[in-house]
């Protein structure tokens, strides 16, 4: 009975363990055939869109990237509760990309920074993913002249000062932890395994190791706010890596390359 007993604790020990609490953490199991069925169709879409955006002419090419772009950009905001306004993201894209769309909308910093991200996830890919780049990438997507950002840690790590990162639902005092990060003492541990794997592997399927990445990054969750969209940008970025796509690679990049240099 007391065999039983210990047998069961351990179990629900397990089950109400968060991922990153596992002895064998990061390690990840999985058969890629569980998936086949899946990728077949997509790798299938994905050529048939490739080949229509190649009998393109440039500036309908041009136009279509813009607009993929500007609807990644609105989609990434949403995701977090940001509604950005259309026309200010079309008129940043447009901006960034020197293309023409008639009267533009007026700048916004904080639009700018998140379209510059996607753009440097998805034009600079060939270029490893560091802790800098993220770092950069986070300082974009919070302006530190934006006054409801100063009690974040912006460009750093977080630090758990105001307590652990913890993902929270509900009125205050009857709140429900979905989830919680690990400690802020591991962070820079954990994202040098990450940033390894982003860097070494080479033999995933590229739509597995984009759905992998963004899982393990927002697990690791090292930023006090931004995860999501960052995550979602490192996707992006797997896929440009994938693809080799001449709209990211060429049309789009060299306007962007201007922009990053500056």
């Amino acid at each position: 009975m007391r065999r039983l007993e210990g047998l069961i604790y351990a179990k629900n020990a397990l089950i109400n363990m968060y991922i990153w609490e596992r002895k064998d953490w990061p390690k990840w199991e999985g058969s890629v055939e569980t998936f086949s069925e899946q990728l077949l169709k997509i790798h299938q879409k994905q050529s048939k869109l490739l080949g229509m955006m190649e009998g393109l002419g440039f500036t309908l090419r041009e136009e279509a990237c813009a607009q993929a772009l500007a609807e990644e950009v609105l989609k990434t905001s949403e995701i977090e509760g940001e509604h950005l306004d259309q026309a200010t993201v079309r008129s940043s894209v447009a901006r960034h990309l020197g293309i023409e769309i008639g009267a533009l909308a007026p700048s916004d910093r904080f639009v700018d920074g998140v379209v510059e991200i996607i753009l440097d996830a998805t034009t600079r890919y060939k270029q490893p993913l560091t802790k800098q780049k993220l770092f950069q990438w986070h300082r974009l997507l919070f302006p530190t002249d934006k006054k409801n950002f100063t009690k974040i840690c912006i460009g750093q790590w977080r630090d758990d000062a105001q307590g652990p990162m913890q993902v929270v639902s509900g009125a205050i005092g009857r709140e429900r932890v979905h989830y919680e990060a690990p400690p802020a003492e591991r962070v820079e541990k954990e994202m040098k395994q990450f940033l390894k794997w982003m860097k070494e592997e080479k033999s995933l399927d590229p739509f597995l190791m984009a759905a992998r990445a963004h899982l393990w990054f927002t697990t690791i969750h090292p930023f006090d706010d931004g995860n999501g969209r960052i995550g979602r940008a490192i996707s992006d970025m797997i896929l440009a890596q994938a693809d080799q796509s001449a709209c990211r690679q060429e049309d789009l990049g060299q306007s962007h390359n201007k922009l990053m240099d500056k």
